[in-house]
């Protein structure tokens, strides 16, 4: 079965006239990390023993966004690279849902006769402990429980997942990439944090008195915190160490922030194509050199030092490309 999106409940129920229930998950779900992954896999898990659809409820924009734009949070992922992430995870379908004023004054109860147990006919619910819904959060794992009896569904709590002592959550992982702490993220994400975009023409000094970069303009709101990164870059279908500065180029007077990777033997100019950065380790902050010859010189010491890093990972079979 193909992974299959939808916007709105008519969709799905022109989509899907089958009397098949669904084992369905509930939440925003930025970052996909660890905790999101056991919830989607318990779906998945659940889904398959039951005969039933594992489906995954998603909102977009935030709901704090609508809420309370003041403390919108700065997202991991975008919508796009969610939907990836849940048909990886071996889901059947999404429902985004578009969340506005009017979701947000539907109450619980509607909510769960009208999308969970009316529109996608639920077999069972998985959410955490602490799950809320509906207007105000009046809803609660209890008034599933309530609503489950007479509509045919079960209601599970997934326990969290710890790292360290620490719930994994994706404020956790928000503060480690503001931080610079990319490593302490990949603990929490499973995985690296990653940029994706488009790669930009630059101002062209790295290819005429530095060292020959690809400029990106990241789609994700959350940046790691300004400074020289180990990376690997993802382009066209193959991986290169390489070395990102997230920065405003002091030295040039720079203004905004920009995302410039130097890739390990790699010189094509390729504006217009899509690139991936991975972060693996932070090397350094960024600063103000007194000119050229500074910069060139401690970026070929960024260079070395992330060579290092690779050629240990290398040798470990943690990675994937040669250096």
């Amino acid at each position: 079965m193909a992974f299959f999106v939808c916007h709105s409940i008519e969709e799905w129920a022109a989509h899907f006239a089958d009397a098949q229930r669904s084992a369905i998950t509930v939440g925003n779900f930025d970052g996909l990390h660890l905790g999101h992954q056991k919830i989607l896999q318990s779906v998945r898990e659940r889904s398959r023993s039951a005969a039933q659809r594992a489906v995954v409820v998603t909102f977009d924009p935030h709901p704090v966004r609508v809420l309370r734009p003041d403390r919108a949070p700065r997202m991991i992922e975008t919508l796009a690279q969610r939907l990836a992430g849940f048909e990886r995870m071996g889901m059947d379908a999404a429902l985004v849902l578009r969340f506005d004023r009017a979701l947000s004054l539907v109450s619980a109860e509607d909510f769960i006769d009208r999308i969970l147990a009316g529109g996608l006919r639920a077999g069972a619910i998985l959410v955490g402990a602490n799950f809320r819904f509906g207007h105000r959060g009046a809803g609660d794992v209890r008034l599933l429980s309530e609503y489950g009896k007479p509509d045919g569904f079960e209601v599970e709590i997934v326990a969290p997942v710890e790292v360290g002592g620490r719930i994994v959550s994706s404020t956790a992982i928000r503060e480690e990439v503001e931080n610079g702490d990319v490593a302490g993220a990949i603990s929490l994400l499973g995985r690296e944090f990653s940029l994706t975009g488009e790669i930009r023409a630059g101002a062209g000094r790295g290819r005429t008195i530095l060292f020959p970069t690809l400029n990106m303009a990241p789609e994700q709101e959350l940046l790691p915190k300004l400074g020289v990164y180990a990376t690997e870059c993802s382009v066209g279908g193959k991986l290169y160490a390489s070395v990102t500065n997230v920065g405003t180029r002091p030295t040039f007077n720079g203004t905004g922030v920009t995302v410039e990777s130097h890739l390990f033997d790699f010189s094509e100019s390729l504006a217009g194509a899509r690139m991936e950065v991975r972060f693996h380790e932070r090397i350094r902050d960024e600063r103000k050199f007194s000119g050229v010859e500074e910069l060139r010189a401690q970026i070929a010491r960024d260079i070395e030092t992330a060579r290092k890093f690779f050629s240990e990972r290398v040798a470990a079979g943690n990675v994937k490309f040669q250096i």
